[in-house]
């Protein structure tokens, strides 16, 4: 993930911050295989095709953590110990905790345009996951710590 500025009259666009992280850090469930869907008969005469293609928007590092702007920074599980290797030091520590309820399905009205969820007791709820967050020697100590949690509301369910 890199952030560039906004609204430049440079011909070329500084990177200002740049972060890798390891997937898990964004999502750890392995599980859910992603199939596009589709249905015909919408529309007038019955022959427009709607496709169900999924489309997930996951919270960037720099909205889950606290730290990141203006540095380069590696986040990995913290299985993966890299302490042994000179190039990096340690700057965080970083528990992300499984949410109670799984989103389990939804259902798009088409008449009104609302959208209603299913969701289900998460069985890995509360469920800690550890990371680490790493910068190359010489870069700053600026701790990288994880912002309040998100809360995890579902509108009104099926």
């Amino acid at each position: 993930f890199g952030r560039y500025p906004q609204n430049t009259a440079q011909e070329s666009y500084p990177l200002l911050d740049f972060v890798i992280c390891h997937g898990d850090f964004l999502n750890s469930d392995h599980e859910y295989i992603h199939k596009n869907e589709s249905i015909k008969g919408f529309g007038s005469y019955g022959d427009i095709l709607i496709r169900d293609r999924k489309m997930y928007v996951v919270p960037t590092p720099f909205a889950l953590a606290a730290g990141l702007n203006g540095h380069q920074t590696l986040i990995l599980p913290a299985a993966i110990d890299i302490e042994a290797e000179d190039d990096f030091f340690l700057v965080g520590e970083l528990v992300r905790r499984e949410a109670p309820q799984r989103l389990t399905g939804y259902m798009f009205d088409l008449l009104s345009g609302s959208i209603r969820h299913t969701s289900a007791v998460n069985p890995q709820a509360g469920k800690n996951h550890h990371f680490r967050a790493w910068r190359l020697n010489g870069s700053s100590p600026e701790p990288v710590v994880l912002r309040t949690p998100h809360l995890h509301l579902f509108n009104s369910p099926m």
